[in-house]
């Protein structure tokens, strides 16, 4: 039986010919991305600003009235809630920013989540109380603070790797990919306005894992051709290098997509967010692997002679002494 092939044997795609385009498209949507970031803002979560989480299992229920909960809790004024099913699906999580001043005043959190648990165990009497926590705006911030501090030290120590197994032109390509991942996708929750919590930091550094991943994938291969063929021109070496693991990145991405999209169209909707960002995480890291990464070791000067040692003046020398006699 002939196994089937995503990608020929003889793939001879010239990636490299459009990467002038390919490298302004990606530095707009970037500068848009950053744009929406600090204009429109990131919708963030109770883990990063603070909030009421309370949980409840209705007893009695399959699923959970989670349509009726939003308006019921929407009536009380006391901002806009968000419901989620959490675990089973008569399970739920009702979560709600802190009101103003409870900084100061921790009773006024304490009012505002007795009341709506009130109000639903009034409407709903087999409604049981699973849990109500308060997170901080202080402790809230430091979560924020810490998780973008993980998201920067992760991009640097994996650029210092790829630099340290490479050469540093490498290091900078591979910095400047996981740059791109990132800065698209948080342009994603800029524009969608999908909540931001740990979940989805969670999400970016999964992100940043598998572009790591398929970077190296395609440095290692550019390094053996270097070696291989030092007298091919560097970006005919580059194209070649890509068509030559085009096979297994269309298949790594077309796994991982398949479980993701099953995920997004069935999961529970408290990881929608982690799965969109994945999802589009996956599209951006195999083209950044192609588009990014790859043509910047052109501009960065990188040649045959970056793996290979050069002959100093007194090892030519003595390597002519020695054929003379």
């Amino acid at each position: 039986m002939k196994l089937l092939k995503l990608v020929p044997d003889n793939t001879n795609i010239q990636f490299l010919k459009w990467r002038v385009p390919f490298y302004t498209v990606s530095l707009l949507l970037m500068a848009a991305s950053l744009a929406l970031v600090f204009t429109k803002g990131l919708n963030l979560g109770v883990d990063f600003v603070g909030g009421q989480m309370i949980r409840f299992t209705f007893e009695n229920t399959a699923t959970a009235p989670i349509a009726e909960l939003r308006e019921e809790i929407g009536a009380l004024d006391l901002g806009e809630p968000t419901i989620q099913e959490f675990g089973k699906p008569n399970q739920v999580s009702i979560r709600m920013r802190l009101p103003e001043g409870s900084e100061k005043d921790a009773t006024i959190a304490e009012r505002m989540s007795n009341k709506i648990v009130a109000a639903v165990q009034a409407k709903y009497p087999d409604a049981r109380l699973d849990g109500n926590d308060t997170v901080s705006g202080k402790v809230s911030g430091e979560l924020f603070t810490t998780g973008m501090l993980a998201l920067g030290l992760a991009m640097l120590g994996i650029s210092i790797y790829i630099w340290v197994r490479f050469e540093w032109q490498f290091g900078v390509g591979a910095l400047f990919a996981l740059v791109h991942d990132v800065t698209l996708t948080l342009g994603l929750f800029a524009v969608t306005q999908l909540e931001f919590d740990l979940n989805s930091v969670a999400a970016l550094l999964t992100l940043i894992g598998y572009s790591l991943n398929d970077n190296i994938v395609v440095y290692d291969r550019v390094r053996e051709n270097l070696k291989k063929y030092r007298r091919m021109p560097i970006g005919e070496l580059l194209d070649l290098s890509v068509n030559e693991t085009l096979s297994r990145t269309i298949v790594t991405s077309t796994s991982l997509l398949i479980t993701l999209l099953a995920l997004l169209l069935l999961g529970p909707d408290v990881i929608f967010g982690f799965t969109a960002a994945i999802t589009l995480g996956i599209f951006v890291g195999t083209y950044s692997s192609i588009y990014m990464s790859t043509p910047i070791l052109i501009w960065l000067n990188v040649t045959a002679s970056s793996f290979v040692r050069q002959e100093s003046e007194i090892d030519r020398q003595e390597r002519l002494a020695r054929e003379r006699g």
